[in-house]
């Protein structure tokens, strides 16, 4: 069982990986570009909407959300786009590249964080 998950997990970062490649292809369509940036954006975010300690909640994000939007993502996108950022990808792979990041998004997270607890402090106080 932990091998299934150990190579889930590759296969899930190597899905990453190429749709790192295909958002910036001349032949993606704009609503897959958008799309691509919004789920890789998340993805590689270093903090999560919704933090990893609280229980269950914590991993739907990685378990459910990033999986889910990788696949609407990559359905989005024509077959030879995939198939040439796929090589890309496992090319990129094979160098033992850092996964990147996106401070960005971890800001975009870290404000709606900020927002949530403001109207919460309003609602309560």
């Amino acid at each position: 069982m932990i091998d299934r998950l150990k190579r889930w997990a590759r296969e899930l970062k190597a899905q990453l990986v190429t749709l790192w490649f295909c958002r910036s292809h001349p032949d993606t369509p704009l609503i897959a570009k958008i799309s691509a940036a919004l789920v890789l954006a998340y993805a590689f975010s270093p903090i999560d909407l919704i933090p990893d300690f609280i229980p269950v909640l914590g991993y739907l994000d990685d378990l459910i959300i990033v999986p889910a939007g990788i696949y609407l993502t990559l359905r989005l996108i024509p077959d030879r786009v995939k198939a040439q950022s796929r090589l890309k990808a496992e090319a990129w792979m094979a160098q033992d590249r850092a996964r990147p990041k996106s401070y960005f998004a971890a800001a975009i997270i870290v404000l709606i964080w900020l927002a949530a607890a403001y109207w919460a402090w309003k609602v309560l106080v």
